[in-house]
């Protein structure tokens, strides 16, 4: 039986517990979509590749008992070979109230990014508008800590965590931001109520202008024919533009928000080979 740091004894393997929380993945690298994938190449380049692989084992056995997360703050419990489970704690940098603001006004500005981020959708490019204003998206590096006596750091409970929060990112992408201090609802509503960059004035709008004062121009056109010109080519509505419209009901199928389910349906219905 090995001997662990103080003379105590640990067993060969960590107490199995019921009802932790377990990776989806079975085999092979956790993280499927872009913006897990960017944490696990942070997380792959700073840790010891033996400890992610005893890691990754025991978010697949399910040791890892909960998760939090919170502003600039990621608290777990990992069980492992001693009775008392061991706390993890992952912190990084959260932004300020000042900070958001700017990104806010930044992601509005991009009419793209903000249609998609509305859609529940994460646009890679994103991480350009952080950058850009100097507020990186993804850390660096994590100050993480462990109660366990492992003088190897990151120690595999770290590691379990952190694989289990990147597959928390593939469900919903809005936690890397609300780890950086912005829950999706209230970045949703702000970006909902600021101006962005392709709203222009309605050429055919027309004043409420009583009819007595209008006597004489009343069929005139409020726009001069010759400034008239065809509405420009691929400006087509997207096909979940009602998804967009809606506000999302509270319903998860296998923990994925139904929008999420659906919306690739309706970009298949809308596609040209559908059509």
């Amino acid at each position: 039986m090995p001997v662990g740091k103080g003379g105590w004894f640990e067993s060969s393997g960590p107490i199995r517990v019921e009802g932790g929380i377990q990776a989806r993945s079975k085999r092979g690298s956790i993280g499927e979509q872009w913006w897990s994938r960017r944490f696990i190449d942070i997380l792959e380049r700073i840790c010891d590749s033996g400890r992610l692989s005893r890691g990754r084992a025991y978010a697949r056995k399910g040791q890892v008992l909960e998760i939090d997360l919170a502003p600039g703050l990621v608290k777990a419990r990992v069980q492992g070979s001693r009775p008392e489970p061991y706390r993890v704690s992952v912190r990084i940098p959260a932004y300020g109230e000042a900070e958001w603001a700017a990104v806010q006004e930044a992601l509005a500005g991009q009419a793209l990014y903000r249609a998609k981020l509305l859609a529940g959708e994460m646009p890679p490019e994103i991480v350009e508008v952080f950058d850009a204003l100097g507020l990186p998206l993804f850390p660096a590096e994590l100050d993480m800590e462990c109660s366990c006596p492992d003088w190897g750091f990151p120690c595999k409970h770290l590691s379990a965590v952190l694989y289990l929060l990147a597959e928390a990112f593939d469900d919903d992408p809005f936690l890397v931001l609300a780890w950086r201090g912005r829950a999706k609802e209230p970045l949703l509503d702000a970006l909902r109520g600021m101006p962005g960059e392709e709203e222009t004035p309605d050429p055919f709008h027309v004043d409420d202008v009583p009819f007595a004062e209008r006597v004489d121009d009343f069929y005139a056109s409020p726009v001069p024919l010759g400034r008239l010109r065809p509405r420009p080519g691929g400006s087509t509505a997207p096909p979940e533009l009602l998804l967009r419209a809606l506000e999302p009901p509270a319903v998860k199928v296998r923990h994925i928000p139904l929008l999420d389910i659906l919306r690739p349906t309706y970009r298949r219905l809308g596609s040209p080979e559908d059509t």
